[in-house]
């Protein structure tokens, strides 16, 4: 760098010299060949110390800024990273624990339904089986109505048609030979139905 300075002092200083010697006699003394020296030891001067508050105080400084956005850009990124990794892990978890769910409720709700069907089948068959009883004991009752009835009904059968003869005919009837002609009537009546 400072052979770059001296080479660029030195091309001003010829180039001064060469295209600016005709314009020192006008009158500008920036031109004049005289004070030349002493302007390229203050031109070297400014321009070394310039340089050299640059290089040592101001580089520096823009150097460690710079390092240290690249560090927190770096770190940030790995932090990012991270994030995104515990996301991907608590999304993954999340599907997990939606699916085990989701399953649980399927189970559940097919427990319940075949529940629900065995209860329901189960009333059913105590139903249809109360029916069934109830239709036994309602059968027998008429049944047991029927031989009873037919009895009573003989036995009525019997003494009205021994109250009718006697109002009519005046005299009483043998009641073993009326009950014999009711059960006579009846039984031709019951193989009728």
């Amino acid at each position: 760098m400072k052979n770059f300075c001296f080479a660029l002092c030195l091309a001003l200083v010829l180039f001064f010299d060469i295209n600016l010697a005709s314009s020192a006699e006008s009158g500008m003394p920036q031109l004049n060949t005289e004070f030349w020296t002493a302007q390229i030891f203050w031109l070297i001067l400014i321009f070394s110390s310039l340089y050299l508050i640059i290089w040592k105080i101001f580089l520096p400084k823009i150097t460690n800024n710079i390092e240290n956005r690249k560090l927190r850009v770096i770190n940030d990124l790995n932090e990012t990273e991270k994030f995104k990794e515990n996301a991907q892990k608590k999304l993954d978890e999340y599907n997990k624990i939606i699916e085990v769910t989701k399953k649980e409720a399927k189970k559940i709700v097919e427990n319940n339904k075949k529940k629900l069907e065995q209860d329901i089948n189960s009333k059913k068959q105590k139903f249809n089986e109360e029916i069934e009883n109830e239709l036994i004991t309602v059968e027998k009752e008429i049944e047991s109505l029927k031989k009873t009835s037919v009895s009573n009904i003989n036995k009525i059968a019997v003494e009205i048609s021994s109250e009718i003869i006697k109002q009519i005919l005046g005299t009483e009837v043998n009641k073993s030979n009326v009950s014999a002609i009711v059960e006579d009537v009846t039984k031709k009546e019951a193989q009728r139905l």
